[in-house]
Order: structure tokens, then sequence, then C-alpha cells
């Protein structure tokens, strides 16, 4: 059996299989679709097949597997090919709609909030809540746990100002060991420099350095890395200045642990027979007064309202009453030219610097006349350090700051400073520094709270010469994200900050840059179980 189309496919022809006899033979009517149609035809369903399949799918997916009959699945499919919003998009809207609502709403107080995410998953779980319930809910959980992060917030800063502000345990038996062996050791008490070497301590042909601290560890470091980094140790001439309570644990530390060739003096505040209270009037009221006395040690949190203020304000707060503020080795270095009277220039130091390069440059700078060279901090983008000007130190609405004080004004750092002191003393500074300090006093503190930085800036303003920012990098006491490779080229690193390197809470990664000039193998140190990186 055969078929035979004719050439115009108008007819079929069916024969047997010795092909003599026709079987059949059947009219085709005219063809009126023409093979250009059919072909898009076939082209167009072959497109929109795959997305027939997709929808269906989809649909599926949603439930429409339940329906019993094909009109089920026609009425949940068409609009989908029509484009038409279906039931899910007006429930967003009405979601979105309940969520405005309850945001302007106030949370019923009878409402009980689920104490963790698995409990609200168990609760809708088991059909508790209606949507407007659930709003009020999420709500409810939100402003509850920013309430806790932020208490946690308050409660982590305080923990960490006290822990600044108190002495380690490992560097009070530091302190105490040092002061029983000033006692016990002859040689611990050994004159500081020794007698041929006085005459170089008023030598104006040898770098001086002033540091100023009651932390015998911390002076230790500072002396260190001068010495190890200088290319001329052998000029170097160190003057520490500490308290009465740690004069013998200081002498007996340098004594037991000279930094040959370079000098170390160690002299008390009691030692210097100008500091009397007729020439430090201020300072004796800043210590003794009641009032900021309890400033500086009472209870900081009480009064406070925690509610007006952010953690960072708060942590300002904090800083600006650290105890060490009322010290008066804080306030010392505006007396240097009296306290050295034969010395013509000097670079004083914080107790909480690094020093990685040679520093014998600074005292080829030329001031220009200025008396203070120091790095400016209002130059860099962070906001901890180095976009400092006057308006953040001083209140601009009071009318005596107001009225002198010009808020935009460049601030500068204390801490590595170069001073040249034949320049200081044709100057009022000092007068100016006390002045200022007396009318803060007066206005109980409302010009300015952050210890002597601020009346500095008052104080010098006009003597100040600004040097190369590679001299002196701070802040690496208040910032953890701190640019190792810029630590790194500094000729000085700051520890300026709450996170000390000696203390728990100073950044491990920084730390190292002060621990490796510490002597771990002395048994003082080892024996009172310092701190070690």
């Amino acid at each position: 059996m055969q078929l035979h189309f004719s050439a115009s496919m108008r007819s079929i022809t069916i024969s047997s299989n010795n092909g003599f006899i026709d079987l059949m033979k059947i009219k085709v009517a005219a063809c009126h679709i023409s093979y250009r149609t059919l072909f898009h035809t076939i082209l167009i369903l072959a497109f929109l097949l795959p997305f027939v399949f997709i929808l269906t799918a989809v649909v599926t997916l949603e439930g429409v597997n339940k329906c019993s009959s094909f009109d089920c699945f026609g009425r949940r499919l068409g609009p989908r090919l029509l484009g038409r919003v279906d039931d899910s998009a007006r429930l967003v809207r009405d979601f979105h709609k309940i969520l405005k609502e309850v945001n302007t709403g106030e949370i019923p107080p009878d409402l009980k909030l689920p104490d963790s995410f698995e409990q609200l998953v168990s609760n809708m779980k088991n059909n508790q809540y209606d949507s407007r319930t659930f709003a009020f809910v999420l709500r409810g959980m939100m402003e509850k746990f920013e309430k806790d992060i932020r208490e946690s917030k308050f409660q982590e800063l305080m923990n960490k100002h006290f822990a600044a502000s108190s002495i380690p345990k490992s560097i009070h038996c530091l302190s105490l060991r040092l002061t029983d062996e000033y006692s016990s050791n002859a040689h611990a008490r050994r004159q500081l420099p020794s007698p041929e070497l006085l005459p170089l301590l008023s030598d104006n042909s040898y770098q001086h350095f002033i540091l100023s601290t009651d932390n015998i560890l911390a002076a230790s470091v500072v002396v260190t890395s001068a010495v190890q980094s200088s290319q001329k140790p052998e000029k170097i001439v160190f003057h520490v200045i500490t308290d009465k309570k740690t004069y013998a644990g200081m002498h007996s530390w340098f004594a037991l642990n000279p930094v040959s060739p370079a000098i170390v003096e160690v002299k008390g505040v009691h030692q210097f027979d100008w500091l009397t209270r007729e020439n430090v009037p201020v300072l004796e009221a800043v210590e003794n007064q009641n009032g900021i006395r309890n400033y500086y040690h009472g209870n900081h949190v009480s009064g406070a309202n925690l509610a007006d203020t952010n953690p960072r304000k708060f942590a300002s707060k904090l800083q600006a009453r650290s105890p060490k503020y009322i010290s008066l080795l804080n306030h010392l270095r505006i007396y240097i030219p009296e306290l050295y009277p034969n010395l013509d220039k000097v670079v004083f130091l914080d107790d909480d610097i690094v020093v990685q390069r040679d520093l014998s440059p600074l005292w080829e700078i030329d001031l220009n006349g200025k008396v203070n060279g120091a790095v400016e901090t209002c130059r860099g983008e962070d906001e901890w350090v180095m976009s400092k000007r006057f308006k953040n130190y001083f209140n601009f609405s009071h009318p005596l700051i107001a009225a002198h004080l010009d808020p935009e004004e460049c601030a500068w750092a204390y801490g590595m400073n170069v001073f040249d002191l034949r320049a200081w003393r044709t100057t009022n500074i000092r007068e100016t520094y006390h002045s200022w300090l007396k009318e803060n006093l007066k206005s109980n503190l409302t010009m300015w709270k952050l210890g002597t930085l601020p009346p500095a800036l008052i104080a010098f303003r006009g003597h100040v010469h600004p040097i190369d920012p590679s001299w002196h990098m701070l802040g690496l006491g208040y910032q953890n994200k701190t640019d190792i490779e810029s630590v790194k080229k500094a000729a000085v690193i700051h520890y300026n900050g709450q996170s000390k390197p000696w203390l728990e809470i100073g950044f491990e990664h920084l730390r190292p840059f002060w621990s490796k000039y510490v002597n771990y193998s002395n048994d003082f140190v080892r024996n009172c179980h310092i701190l070690e990186s």
C-alpha cells in the first residue's frame, strides 16, 4: 500500500503494493494557509509554550494543585497571562498600610513580646497573631533590642572608663617592689646622673627631653625607645619628673636599668623649689576644690540623661572626666621655662608615646620666633583625632568664649612638642593660662571640660609653629582601625585615648609597637606579671 500526493497537493491516491491498481483517490480542498503563515504560527507557539509552562509551574507551587477543576486553574492562570495583579500583591499593599499605621501608633501596654525570634516564629505558627498584632510585636521587639544594645554600649563605655582610670595591679606591683628596693638597696639609691655628669643637665649642646609621669613602665618605654631610635644616643638627656609617692620607685628603675650612653635625671615635684602654692595657686584650687574633685572622681552616670545623648558624646564626656586632668603632673608642662631656667630648647613627651625614629632633626627646626612646634590636628578626616578645631574643645555659648575665640581656629596636639624656652620667657603664656583657668573655675567648668589642652590652646595662640604631621601620629588609643603602614612610618606614635597599650583594653594589633621596648626578662617586670602581647 502506498500514498501518492499530487504535485498541486490537491489529491491523494492510495494504490496497491504492485503499483497497478488505484484503490482510492481523495480530493483535497484548496490550501488557504501558506507555508510562511504556517512557519510563523509554529514559531510563535514555540516562543509562548515555555512561558505558559513556567506560569503553570508557579501557579501550581502557589496552591493551584489544590483546585479540583480546570476552571479553578484558569481563574488563577488567567490574570497572570493578562498582566493583572493577583491577591498576593494586594496582601503586600495591605501589610505596608498596616505597618505605616502601627509606626505612628502606641504599642498596647498589655502586649506580650516574645523573648526570641524562635518564640516569635512559634507564636505565628500557632496563629496567635493577626497582621496588626504581628506588626506591633515586630515593632516592640525592634525597639526593645535597640534599647538593650544602647544600654550595653553605655555600660561598655563606663567599664572602659573605669579600666582606663584605674591603675592595673601589675603596674601597682612594679611601683611597690621598686620602692621597696629603693629602701633596701644602696645601688637603687645611687645618684642620677653620677656627679661628673651633672653639668650636662644644663648643657644646651645636648638634646634635652622632658617627661612628666607617675607610670614607671610607661616612662621606661619612652626613654628606651628614644635612645634606641637615636643616631646619637650619647647626646640625649632625659629629665623625668614624677610625684612624691612614685619618686623612689622611678629612681630605682633608672638606677638599676641605665640607658647608657644617654643621661637620665629623675626628680620629684617636691624637689623643685619653684613649685610653691604662691606660684601655682590655680593648680592648688583644682586639686582641692570639692566641686572639682566631685566632677572628676564622682558618679559619672548619676543625673545623666542617657536618652538625650549618644555613645560617642558620652565617651567624650567620660574622657573629659579623667582624674589625670587635675593632676599637677599634667599641668607641669606650662612651667617648663621656670623649672629649667638654664635650658634654651627642649622636646616635651607624654608618657603614652613611642619614639620610632631619630628625633635629632627637631632641634634643627626653625620655629620662626614661635614658642611651640606642634602638629596641627585640623588637617585630617577622622572625627576622633585629626579634625579638631576650637569648637571641639570650647563651649561657644559662653559669652567670654564667644567674644575672644574663633570656633574654626585650628587646634594642635600636646604630647610631642618642641619648645623654644628663650622665646617662651619673653611672653605672658603662663599668666594667660592661669587667668583663663581661673575663669573656668569661676564658671563651674562651663567654658571647657577637657583638662590642660583648652587653656593651652588659648595661652599659646600666636605662638605655635606647625611641624610636619609625620613627626607625631595620634589616636592609637582611640581607633582600632589605625592604618598600620602609617604607624610604621611615624617618628612618634601616640596612644592618646583610653586604650593604653599597658591596659587589657589596649588594641591588640597596636600593642606590639609599644611592647617591643618592654624588658620582659627584667625580674621586677616578670615577677609583677606585666602584660605581654
